[in-house]
C-alpha cells in the first residue's frame, strides 16, 4: 500500500473526523480497511409502507406529512417525530435524543428515505432513530440500491458519513494490500486473496446473497476467518513440534507393575478407562515427552488413571508431581493414592502452601533427594525452592484452573522434559478443545463406572418450591446432606439475588436441629477448607455456598443439590455443580430454581439439564448459547480473542486450518522458502502483538 501520513487526507475526512476515527484506532487507510462491518442491510429494494412487518430492516421512501418535535414525553425525554406517507400507508419515525438541527432537516411535502428497523406501536409502523437519506443521496450507490455495510459506531460520526469514508478507502487502497498467504494455502482453504476479500467485505457486489453474508459464509469472510484460525493452529503446531523435539525419560511399563496395578484396583476398569490407560502407557514409553489432555465427566474415574501412570513412573525410578487447584482436593488425591499404594514402598507426600518451617523444609529435602516418589500439592509445587531429583511425570488436575504459565512452570521443575498429563472434569466440545489444547493429544473417558446412579434433575419455578423443600426434609431425615448454591456473595442493589449469608440464616431458622454451614469466595483458604471438612465429616449437613464448591469435592453422603437463580449460570457450570451429588449409592436430585420475568426462557434453556447427564452434549449446547469466551480455561489459555471467527459456526474451517498448519510445518517448518517470506513477516508481527500464545 502507498504510504500516507494519516486517514485525515482521505476524501471526506479532515482533521475533525480524523480525531474521531483515531478514538477507534483508525489512523491510516490500512486501519480503515481492517475496520469491518458488524452486519449488513439489504437496501436493494424500497418497500411500500403497507408491506412493512415487525423486525424488518429496510429502506422506505415517502412524503413528509407531519413534523412534531421537541415536546417532552416518556418520563421527560424530548421526542421528535416525522410522519411519512407513500400512498399505501403511513410510518412514524421517532428520535428520543432531540436536537434542534433535526427539525431543520424536514419540511412537509418533501421526499425522504428512511432506513431502519420496523416496529409497531398501537398497530402503526414506526422506526426509531432511522438513517436519513435526502434527495441528493436518493440514487447514491454507497447508501442505497445495494447491500450496504453497517459499521460499529464511531462517536460523533454519522453512519452515512463513515460509510462514505470507507467507500473512498476501499476504492483507492484495497487493491494495494498484499496477500501474505501463498497461493497453495489459499487454494487448500478455498478462499480468495485478501485484496479481493477486503473490497467485497466492505461493499458486496450487486449479485451478493444477503443471507450468505449474514451467516458469515461468503468467500470473502471465510478468508478472514481462515487467517485468524490458521494463526492459532500454527502456534499450536509449533508448540507441539517443540515438545516433540525434546528428550524425555522413557517410562516403559512391564508385566510385573501391570499385575501389581490389577491386584490393587478397587474395581474393574471401564472400557473407556482401559483405552485411555493404553494411550497413556504408549506415550510414556516414548523418548519424547507425552503431552496429553484427559477429559472425563464428573465421576468417570480420571484419578485412577492418574494413579496408574504415577505407579508406572515410580516403577521406573521417576518422580511424579500432581498439582491440584485447592488444598482440600490435593488432600483428597493424597488419601486416595495412599490407600491404593498401601503396602508398597512408595513414598507419597503432600506439599501445600500451609506447610511452614521445619516440616516444609523436610519435605522439600525429600523431594530434592528423590526420597519422595509421588508429590501431590497445590501451586506450592511450582514455587521457588522446590526442586525434584528426577521428575518424570507431571499431572495437572482441573486444568482449566491453571494457565499456560503454571503448566510451563511445572514442566520447568524437571531436569529433563517430563511427560505431562492434564486432566479436566469440564467436558470441552471438540472444536473448543482443538483451539485451546491443539498442542495436546486428547483422550476421553466417555463411559461412567457401573453403579453410579444418574442424578435426577428438575427445573423448579416459584410455584413448586414447597415440594422441593419437602424432598430436602426427607433426605435429611434419611441421613443425606444438602448443598444450596447461590450466584452472589452479598446483596446487590442491581440484582435481586438471594444473598448467601441471609439464606444461611433463614435455613438455620427452618432447620434448627441440623448444622448449617456457609462457604463463599471471600473466605480465607483455611476457613474454606475447615468448613468443607465439617461438611465432609457430617458436623454440618446443609452447606450454603457460592460456586466455590464446584471443583472436585467428594462427599458420598450428599444427595441434594439446590441451585438458586439457575438462569444466571452456564449449562456447563450447572453440570459441574450437579456432579457434587450422586457420588454415593443413594438416589440423588438436583433442583434448578428459576424465577422472575426471564423464567419462561430459562426453563426452555435449562430443559437440556433435565434431558441428559452427558457432559459433552451439555457443553456443546452451552458453547452455542454463550460462545467460547465464558468457557472454563479460555481466559487462561493464552489464545487471542476471536474477532471474525466463531468456533461453533466455523468448525469446518477450524479443522481445515489445522490441517494446513500441520502441512506447512512439514513443508517448511522455519518458513524459509521465498514463497513463505510474507507469511513469516505476518506471523512475526502477530507474535509481537500477542506474546502469550506460546
Amino acid at each position: 500500500m502507498t504510504d500516507i501520513p494519516s486517514i485525515q487526507f482521505v476524501k471526506g475526512v479532515g482533521p475533525r473526523f480524523a480525531e474521531r476515527l483515531a478514538s477507534r484506532g483508525i489512523r491510516t487507510p490500512q486501519d480503515a480497511l481492517f475496520f469491518f462491518p458488524k452486519g449488513y442491510e439489504d437496501r436493494r429494494q424500497l418497500l411500500p409502507l403497507r408491506a412493512l412487518k415487525p423486525g424488518m430492516t429496510v429502506p422506505v421512501k415517502g412524503t413528509v406529512v407531519g413534523v412534531h418535535g421537541g415536546h417532552r414525553k416518556f418520563g421527560g425525554a424530548k421526542v421528535f417525530e416525522v410522519v411519512l406517507s407513500d400512498g399505501t400507508g403511513r410510518l412514524s419515525a421517532k428520535w428520543f435524543h432531540y436536537h434542534p438541527s433535526l427539525k431543520e432537516r424536514f419540511k412537509v411535502g418533501e421526499t425522504v428515505i428512511f432506513c431502519g428497523t420496523v416496529r409497531f406501536f398501537q398497530f402503526q409502523p414506526e422506526m426509531h432513530h432511522p438513517e436519513i437519506l435526502g434527495k441528493a443521496e436518493e440514487h447514491d450507490p454507497v447508501h442505497i440500491g445495494r447491500i450496504v455495510p453497517v459499521y460499529p459506531e464511531v462517536e460523533g460520526l454519522p453512519p452515512r458519513v463513515l460509510r462514505r469514508i470507507q467507500w473512498e478507502v476501499v476504492q483507492h487502497y484495497a487493491s494495494a494490500v498484499k496477500e501474505f498467504f501463498p497461493r497453495w494455502m489459499l487454494e487448500e482453504a478455498g478462499v480468495p486473496p485478501i485484496h479481493e476479500s477486503l473490497a467485497t467485505l466492505h461493499f458486496p457486489p450487486p449479485g451478493a446473497d444477503a443471507s450468505t453474508l449474514l451467516s458469515f459464509s461468503s468467500p470473502a469472510q471465510q478468508r478472514l476467518i481462515f487467517g485468524e484460525l490458521f494463526y492459532i493452529q500454527w502456534a499450536m503446531a509449533k508448540r507441539r513440534a517443540g515438545v516433540m523435539k525434546e528428550a524425555a525419560i522413557p517410562l516403559h511399563w512391564d508385566k510385573e507393575i501391570v499385575d501389581e496395578i490389577k491386584r490393587r484396583l478397587p474395581f474393574t476398569l471401564t472400557g473407556a478407562q482401559r483405552r485411555v490407560v493404553n494411550e497413556i502407557l504408549k506415550d510414556l514409553s516414548n523418548s519424547c515427552p507425552m503431552h496429553r489432555l484427559l477429559q472425563g465427566d464428573v465421576g468417570s474415574g480420571k484419578t485412577i488413571v492418574a494413579w496408574i501412570a504415577a505407579l508406572v513412573a515410580w516403577r521406573k525410578g521417576a518422580q511424579t508431581a500432581l498439582m491440584a487447584p485447592t488444598e482440600i482436593l490435593a488432600e483428597q488425591h493424597c488419601r486416595r493414592f495412599l490407600t491404593l499404594c498401601r503396602g508398597l514402598p512408595v513414598r507419597i507426600v503432600l506439599l501445600t502452601s500451609f506447610l511452614t518451617g521445619k516440616r516444609r523444609e523436610s519435605l522439600r529435602k525429600e523431594i530434592r533427594e528423590g526420597e519422595a516418589h509421588i508429590v501431590i500439592g497445590t501451586h506450592a509445587l511450582i514455587q521457588e525452592g522446590v526442586e525434584f531429583h528426577r521428575l518424570g511425570l507431571g499431572i495437572v488436575d482441573e486444568q482449566h484452573r491453571f494457565g499456560v504459565l503454571q503448566r510451563a512452570a511445572l514442566r520447568g521443575k524437571a531436569k529433563t522434559a517430563p511427560h505431562l498429563l492434564v486432566m479436566t472434569a469440564t467436558p470441552i466440545p471438540r472444536t473448543l478443545a482443538m483451539t485451546l489444547y491443539g498442542d495436546l493429544d486428547v483422550s476421553v473417558i466417555d463411559e461412567m463406572p457401573p453403579g453410579r446412579t444418574a442424578v435426577e434433575t428438575k427445573v423448579v419455578g416459584e410455584e413448586n418450591r414447597k415440594s422441593a423443600w419437602a424432598r430436602v426434609r426427607k433426605e435429611l431425615a434419611e441421613g443425606g446432606r444438602v448443598y444450596i448454591v447461590l450466584p452472589l456473595v452479598e446483596e446487590s442493589e442491581k440484582l435481586t439475588l438471594r444473598d448467601a449469608t441471609r439464606t444461611a440464616e433463614r435455613v438455620r431458622e427452618a432447620f434448627p436441629e441440623i448444622g448449617v454451614g456457609l462457604l463463599h469466595g471471600r473466605m480465607k483458604a483455611e476457613e474454606k477448607d475447615a468448613e468443607m471438612r465439617r461438611f465432609q465429616e457430617g458436623e454440618i449437613r446443609i452447606l450454603v455456598s457460592t460456586t466455590v464448591v464446584e471443583v472436585g469435592i467428594d462427599v458420598p453422603e450428599a444427595t441434594v443439590m439446590m441451585i438458586e437463580h439457575a438462569e444466571r449460570f452456564g449449562l456447563s457450570q450447572l453440570h459441574q455443580l450437579r456432579g457434587r451429588v450422586g457420588r454415593g449409592t443413594r438416589p440423588s436430585v438436583c433442583f434448578l430454581f428459576v424465577e422472575g420475568p426471564q423464567g419462561e426462557d430459562a426453563v426452555a434453556r435449562l430443559s437440556v439439564m433435565e434431558k441428559t447427564t452427558d457432559g459433552f452434549k451439555i457443553a456443546e449446547e452451552d458453547l452455542k448459547i454463550r460462545g467460547p469466551g465464558d468457557f472454563a480455561g479460555v481466559r487462561q489459555s493464552g489464545i487471542p480473542d476471536l474477532v471474525f471467527s466463531d468456533i461453533v459456526r466455523d468448525a469446518r474451517m477450524l479443522s481445515r486450518s489445522r490441517e494446513i498448519a500441520n502441512a506447512l510445518l512439514v513443508r517448511d517448518p522455519g518458513l524459509s522458502h521465498p514463497e513463505h517470506a510474507a507469511l513469516a513477516r505476518w506471523i512475526a508481527s502477530k507474535e509481537a502483538a500477542v506474546p502469550t500464545i506460546g
